[in-house]
């Protein structure tokens, strides 16, 4: 596969680390997942590294959903 189609693992420079924050706000939901509410709140933020990490969760979920 090229580096094209690597970028996802490019993207995401700390594995975890949102679901850390997640923890620590606890926007975990019961099924072990982080809340869709915390992510949008966290999302609109602006340009924070939570932010950023945020909006990149929201579009992997949607790929995801599209992969289905």
């Amino acid at each position: 596969m090229s580096k094209k189609g690597k970028w996802i693992q490019s993207a995401i420079k700390h594995p975890g680390s949102l679901r850390e924050k997640a923890k620590r706000a606890g926007a975990i939901t019961g099924k072990g997942t982080i809340d869709k509410e915390w992510l949008e709140e966290q999302a609109a933020k602006g340009s924070s590294t939570t932010a950023r990490q945020a909006r990149l969760a929201k579009t992997l979920g949607n790929l995801r959903k599209r992969k289905r």
